[in-house]
Order: structure tokens, then C-alpha cells, then sequence
């Protein structure tokens, strides 16, 4: 065919005009379909799109929350609180090149540190970088007055309030206060989905660590749109105000404190006073201690982490001790509640006891105590009245007891880092050494030695269940969580029972006439003798080194005697063997219970009680 025939066939022409009506069909889809996503894009979704854009130009910087406060059980005293020093910023990409070294230099100037420092902050972001950097924190008002007068000189630097931790003078309290520091990357990884980032600021040890969410806050937020380079753009600021975190009020009496730190001095131990009716903690000091404020110093903290004495031990719940004598108070509870003996039954001590194969000498010596019953045999602290009492209990009723005072268990209070006691039996014997209980392991016990530990808080609420006569409520430190604005209260700590032993009324009974009659008629009548308040407890010493002769000083009692529990409060000191031995337990507490009801400070009690001598001057002086 040819080529005319072929433009001139009707059917051929047909085809091409089909084809071309096809390729305008679908070139008109297209373009609709062009169209409608751009009108879906720019008039439909337009908003949502140009805030995705504001979106990816946006900077977002934190505002720090104000910490909740720390304060005392009268909530007037602070404990812990914010300081508003400044952190100092700079941004590098608004100074001019020629002007950079001249600017940072004199920033350093003010600050106090080597341009280097100023430098090497600046690198981390980049000499043109529009971004802040802090160059340094906790600086002064008057740093700050001095490089406002100097701005027009200083440009991109500039300046926020920054809240510090400050911690009053709290000394031994440092201990249950605790501290606070940057969040690590550990513990970021672990507190994330918490709402921690990287720049929080957490607790790290004590009633800030404890209570960190409470006291945390809600940070605000600061939002602005910058330009490509990071530029600030004339958009309005977006500021989501923060959130300050709670208040917290504690047990802890201030004044009751500094007594009992002072009454403690610089001996290695710790002293504990507790009120058994609803289980707060009024006073809890452990020497040595360390300075709170100490972490803003490098190589201070690398000394107080390294000083033998361990300044970061709080002895009172994280060291645990034998309770040597004052275990006694148990043993004669089992007594009277099991019957095995006869409270009234002489028992001849003649300073030793044969046992086994082995001779037991009472602590003291021949030609020992002569006949002593229940009463004089607690008073005397004799150990062979004891040790025949053990024997006739046996090893498995005399662990039930214990575990009836708390002993053996966790007393849950509310602080991050805290021991539990260990109350040895025949099975944990074999299963640790391999060997079976003996006979001289029972007497020991019996006695408050051998492997039996526990802390000084511990024996504070041992004695606490002879105050309420078979109750201890757990031991706490928060007292209440007050709104920060309104100082309302949002939550009060209400008692919560730990222990409960079903002995016998009579049984407490005797007990408290037994405790008391230790201090009247006891080996602790000097030491312990006051005046203005009648007190019941029991002494303990706990040899650690017959070699070296070296003894744990324990007294733990109560006071009034003859008072309500309501009024009540159980004193615990414990002082370590690593001090000169001087007996200092019993006098330390006698010093707290006299400062307490004759409402004295530590100088005027040592007066009144004529320790004055025997006192060393130890201690925050007032």
C-alpha cells in the first residue's frame, strides 16, 4: 500500500485519532492529579505542613524546675534549698570573627577562668553556630552585674537563673539529706521513660535520692523558630512554664539532732533517737559524716571518698554490729514468756561456766556475781545466768525470738541504701561453714556475740517493743509532702505496724520494771543517773578483739519510765572499738534524755549531769 493510501485509509485514520484522544485523556489525569495534591498539599494540609517546616527550624531549650525543699519536723528550719546563682552562656555564630578572641578572653576574665576553658566549650558546637553553650555555672550576682555593665563588649554572651542545691549547715544530717548531682548515662538508661533526660539534675543518696520524683519537679519548656543557620527568627517565643517539685518535711527535730551529734562527738558510732509510738526518727547521727557541700570540689570528694574512716557510712542503718548485752532484753523476754526458768530462781555465778569441752568465763572474772535471779542477772549483765537460760531455751527458740523483735529482717525505712540484720541458725551454719552447731554456739548467742549483727536502728526498735508492749511500727523519716505555692499539706505519713509480738501483758510488764531496775541497780548507775527523767534500757559491750581488747559501747532505753508511750523516746548509741575505749554509750544517751525533757543544749546538760570533765569538746559548736 501506498504511503497516500495509508494517510487516506479510513480506518487508519480512525486509530490515530483514538491514540491521540488516549494521550490527552491521560495527560489530563495526570495534571488533575497534579493539581489536587497540590491543593491537597497547600490549601488542605497547608497548616499542618508549614508547622511540620517550623517544626524542623525549631528550637527547643529546657527551663529548669525548682527542686522541692527540705525541711524539719516543725517545717521552719530549712534543711535543703535553691539557690539562684547563674549559668553563663555563649553563642558563638553572633560574634564578630575579628572580635572573637578579644570577647572570649575578657569573658573568662569574669568568670575566673583560662580562656581555654571559654575555647573548648565553643569548639564543642562550632565557631559559627548560632546554638548556646553554657560556658560556666553557679555564677555570682555580682559576676553577672559586671559583665551586664559590660555587654555593648561582649556580644553573644548571655546569661539564665540556674538553681543550685544549697544544703544549711545540716552536718551529721548529711547522711539521711543526701546530695544531688548530674544524671550519669547509666542511670539515664534506667530512669528514660521516667521523664529524666540528659541534662536532669537527681538525688544520689539519702531523702533526695528516696524521694527524687517528689521533689523533682516538672521541667518548663522555652521554644523559638530559627533560621537555617540556627538563628533566631522574629517569631513569637512559646514558654511552657515549669512545675516546682513538693516540699518535703521530715521527722527529724533539728535541735534534738545537733544534741545527739554533739552528745556522739567525733567517735565512730552513731546515735539514733526514735519515738516508738508512731515510729519517727527525731534525731539519727553517724560520725564521721561528710560535707554536702563538698561535690563542688573534685578533690575534696576524692579525699572524703578515700578516708578510711568511710565519711559516707551511715552506721546508724548501714552498719551492723554484735548487740552483745543489750540481746539480753530478749533473752529474759523468752524467759518469762516460756517459762524455762524461774524469774526468782538464784543461779550461782561464780564467774565461769563448763560446758562441753570448753570453760565460759563471765566478762566478770572469778570470783563472779554470786546467786542472781532474772532481775539482778539482767542488771548485772551476768553471762552465766544467760548462758543457762540458753541452754534450757535451745538455739531454735531463741532465733524465733529474736525474729520476733524485728532481728534477721529489713525495718523498710524510707532511705535508698539500709542492712538487714543476720540472726544466725544450726542450718545457715552448715550451709556456710560446712559444720554443725554446737552447744558453745548457743551460748554464745545467748549473749548477744557469735554471729548475730545488727544495726543500731535495729536495737532502737527493739527497745521500742517494750515501750508499746509488743509493737513496733516501721521507722520513717517523712512526715509530710506540702504543696510548694500554698505550703498545704498533700499527704501525711501515717504509723504502719512492722512487728507484733502476742507475749503475755505481764510479760511486757516485768520487762519495763526489769529495764528500769538495770539503770537504777545496775553497773550503769553513774552514767545513767538524771534527775529529771526516770529511764529503763540496758547497756551492752561487745568484744570484737580478745587480742587487742578492744569493745563495741552499746546503751539502748527509753524515757519517761513511767510515762505513755505517746511521750516516750528510745535513744540507741552505739561507739564503735576503733575509738579510745572510754565507755562512752550510756553517758552519750543520759546526755540526749536530759537535753530533751529539761529542754537544755548539749553544754548546759553536760553541765547539769557533771560530764563536764569527761566530755571532750566535739562537734558543730553552737
Amino acid at each position: 500500500m501506498r504511503l497516500n493510501d495509508f494517510i487516506n485509509d479510513p480506518i487508519t485514520s480512525e486509530s490515530k485519532g483514538s491514540t491521540i484522544r488516549n494521550s490527552a485523556i491521560f495527560i489530563f489525569v495526570i495534571l488533575a492529579i497534579y493539581i489536587l495534591k497540590l491543593f491537597s498539599m497547600q490549601i488542605i494540609g497547608g497548616e499542618e505542613y508549614r508547622n511540620q517546616s517550623k517544626r524542623n527550624f525549631q528550637r527547643v531549650s529546657e527551663i529548669p524546675a525548682q527542686r522541692g525543699e527540705i525541711y524539719d519536723r516543725n517545717a521552719t528550719q530549712p534543711l535543703a534549698i535553691n539557690t539562684d546563682p547563674f549559668a553563663v552562656d555563649i553563642t558563638p555564630g553572633e560574634i564578630p570573627k575579628e572580635k572573637y578572641d578579644t570577647v572570649t578572653a575578657r569573658l573568662a576574665a569574669f568568670l575566673g577562668i583560662s580562656k581555654n576553658q571559654v575555647d573548648r566549650k565553643v569548639n564543642s558546637v562550632g565557631k559559627r553556630s548560632f546554638s548556646s553553650v553554657e560556658v560556666k555555672a553557679n555564677v555570682s550576682f555580682n559576676t553577672i552585674s559586671q559583665i551586664a555593665e559590660n555587654i555593648v563588649d561582649l556580644p553573644g554572651v548571655s546569661w539564665r537563673s540556674k538553681p543550685i542545691r544549697s544544703y544549711q549547715d545540716i552536718g551529721t544530717l548529711s547522711h539521711i539529706i543526701g546530695y544531688v548531682g548530674d544524671i550519669s548515662t547509666d542511670e539515664l538508661k534506667v530512669m528514660y521513660n521516667e521523664g529524666y533526660t540528659s541534662t536532669s539534675v537527681i538525688g544520689k543518696a539519702g531523702i533526695e535520692k528516696e524521694y527524687d520524683k517528689e521533689l523533682q519537679g516538672k521541667a518548663g519548656r522555652e521554644s523559638r523558630v530559627v533560621d537555617v543557620r540556627g538563628r533566631k527568627t522574629e517569631e513569637e517565643t512559646k514558654i511552657e512554664p515549669p512545675v516546682p517539685g513538693k516540699n518535703l518535711v521530715l521527722t527529724i527535730d533539728r535541735d534534738i539532732q545537733l544534741l545527739a551529734e554533739k552528745a556522739l562527738g567525733e567517735r565512730i558510732g552513731s546515735a539514733v533517737v526514735l519515738k516508738p509510738s508512731t515510729g519517727e526518727i527525731l534525731a539519727m547521727a553517724s560520725w564521721p559524716y561528710f560535707d554536702t557541700n563538698l561535690f563542688s570540689s573534685e578533690s575534696a570528694y576524692r579525699r572524703a571518698l578515700n578516708d578510711p574512716k568511710n565519711p559516707f557510712l551511715n552506721r546508724a542503718v548501714d552498719a551492723t554490729y554484735p548487740p552483745a548485752s543489750t540481746f539480753k532484753s530478749i533473752m529474759s523476754t523468752a524467759i518469762l514468756q516460756e517459762k524455762v526458768l524461774d524469774p526468782n530462781k538464784k543461779i550461782d555465778c561464780n564467774g565461769f561456766i563448763d560446758y562441753g569441752n570448753r570453760v565460759f568465763k563471765c566478762h566478770i572474772g572469778v570470783p563472779g556475781h554470786g546467786k542472781m535471779d532474772l532481775k539482778n542477772g539482767l542488771a548485772q549483765s551476768c553471762n552465766v545466768y544467760f548462758w543457762t537460760a540458753g541452754i534450757e531455751l535451745g538455739v531454735e527458740r531463741i532465733v524465733s525470738y529474736a525474729h520476733s523483735f524485728g532481728y534477721g529482717e529489713s525495718l523498710e525505712i524510707d532511705l535508698p541504701s539500709q542492712k538487714t540484720s543476720f540472726v544466725p541458725d544450726p542450718r545457715w551454719k552448715e550451709r556456710r561453714f560446712h559444720e554443725k552447731w554446737l552447744g558453745g554456739d548457743t551460748l554464745n548467742m545467748s549473749i548477744g556475740q557469735s554471729y548475730t549483727e545488727v544495726t543500731p536502728l535495729h536495737v532502737a526498735d527493739m527497745m521500742a517493743m517494750f515501750v508499746n508492749k509488743g509493737v513496733i511500727y516501721k521507722p520513717h523519716l517523712l512526715k509530710q509532702i506540702r504543696d510548694p505555692a500554698t505550703n498545704e499539706i498533700e499527704k501525711e505519713i501515717e504509723r504502719e505496724v512492722l512487728h507484733k509480738a502476742d507475749f503475755s501483758p505481764e510479760v511486757w510488764t516485768e520487762m519495763q520494771q526489769n529495764l528500769r531496775y538495770m539503770v537504777t541497780n545496775g553497773s550503769a548507775q553513774y552514767p545513767l543517773n538524771n534527775k529529771i527523767v526516770k529511764i529503763a534500757g540496758k547497756t551492752g559491750t561487745a568484744e570484737i578483739s580478745n587480742y587487742k581488747k578492744q569493745w563495741h559501747s552499746w546503751f539502748v532505753g527509753y524515757a519517761p519510765f513511767d510515762g505513755a508511750p505517746e511521750d516516750a523516746v528510745v535513744v540507741c548509741v552505739s561507739v564503735e572499738a576503733a575509738n579510745t575505749w572510754e565507755w562512752w554509750a550510756p553517758y552519750a544517751s543520759n546526755i540526749i534524755f536530759q537535753g530533751i525533757f529539761a529542754n537544755q543544749t548539749y553544754e548546759e546538760a553536760i553541765e547539769t549531769l557533771g560530764f563536764k570533765y569527761l566530755a571532750k569538746p566535739m562537734g558543730r559548736q553552737e
